[in-house]
């Protein structure tokens, strides 16, 4: 069973709708007591860092997330959601993340090295550059295209959490994990089959549905 948590910040409907195409029973708890005994959860999020954070906790989710990252069960967090599993970020003044990935979210520049002003934010569908194939939430994932929409980007120091990238002008994190912990700053639940496929591998091979 998957736990989809809602803190009042993600695209349920979507997740959801992704998870019954794939034939994996699932459960949505706006507290921590109403999913305490899922196989593995999704961090979905959608709006600012700030807001996520206050919500997250105001829904008793801070402590619960953490603990069942040290109990070693599976989550991934997903767009909003895997910025919130980093130290911290500079939207609305800096806020203090979850902790759980060492970097923090800056803004897009929206300027090139070489003066030349680019859109933010990034958003439409951009290819993968896989770094750790041999990752099994990567099982049968190509360099594909998948859809990004975001203003903020993971920046870290740590390549090893690098699972894929993909490039808007600078190098945008687009998949990072480490053990049971992995997140995509795209949406797999509109990325298409190769979406489904990473949803399909984090709940049928890490988490074992």
């Amino acid at each position: 069973m998957i736990g989809i948590i809602d803190y009042g910040m993600g695209n349920l409907f979507s997740v959801s709708k992704a998870l019954e195409r794939l034939d994996v029973p699932y459960k949505v708890g706006d507290r921590p007591e109403k999913i305490s005994e899922c196989d593995g959860y999704i961090l979905p999020g959608v709006g600012a860092f700030p807001d996520a954070m206050k919500a997250l906790g105001d829904h008793g989710f801070i402590t619960f997330i953490k603990e069942k990252v040290n109990e070693g069960v599976p989550i991934y967090g997903i767009c909003l959601g895997m910025q919130l599993l980093f130290e911290s970020s500079e939207e609305g003044g800096q806020t203090e993340g979850l902790g759980l990935f060492p970097g923090t979210i800056v803004k897009f520049p929206g300027v090139d090295e070489n003066g030349n002003s680019y859109k933010v934010p990034h958003m439409g569908w951009n290819r993968l550059n896989i770094h750790q194939p041999d990752k099994g939430l990567l099982n049968e994932v190509g360099e594909d295209f998948v859809y990004f929409v975001h203003s903020f980007v993971v920046q870290t120091d740590h390549p090893e959490i690098l699972y894929a990238t993909s490039d808007y002008h600078l190098e945008v994190p687009a998949i990072i994990g480490r053990g049971n912990l992995v997140a995509s700053q795209f949406h797999p639940e509109k990325s298409g089959e190769p979406g489904m496929r990473l949803l399909e591998n984090f709940c049928k091979v890490m988490v074992k549905q």
